[in-house]
């Protein structure tokens, strides 16, 4: 009269389920990784686009002091030098503190902290 349903699982079928489990944990983080990956991929585009920006704007602040003080308006030259002047290195400045923001981003930081918390949940088994 006794069932057979109520017996422990053996050996073999922890370790299968506990090996599942351990897959299907890498696979997560495997994902994760990948999607990270992805978006650094897209953050370093950004940066590399920011860069050349900066660099072009900044070129062109030197050009256009330089032509405006030598073409236009030789009794006013330096204060319309100086507009443009201040209007080129506003938006070199802009670009710069976006650039800088974007380098202080942490690569991969959702992985790093995803492994971080295994560990925590690892140490509290022992």
């Amino acid at each position: 009269m006794t069932d057979g349903n109520n017996d422990a699982p053996g050996l073999a079928t922890l370790m299968r389920k506990l090996g599942r489990t351990g897959l299907g944990a890498l696979h997560n983080r495997g994902e994760l990784l990948v999607v990270e990956w992805q978006e650094e991929k897209a953050r370093l585009t950004g940066l590399l686009i920011l860069a050349v920006a900066l660099l072009f704007l900044g070129i062109l602040a030197m050009v256009m002091l330089m032509t405006t003080i030598i073409f236009l308006f030789p009794e006013q030259r330096l204060y319309i030098a100086a507009g443009f002047t201040v209007l080129y290195i506003a938006a070199a400045v802009l670009v710069w503190l976006r650039l800088k923001a974007l380098l202080k981003q942490e690569p991969f930081a959702e992985s790093l902290e995803q492994v971080k918390q295994d560990g925590v949940w690892l140490e509290t088994l022992k």
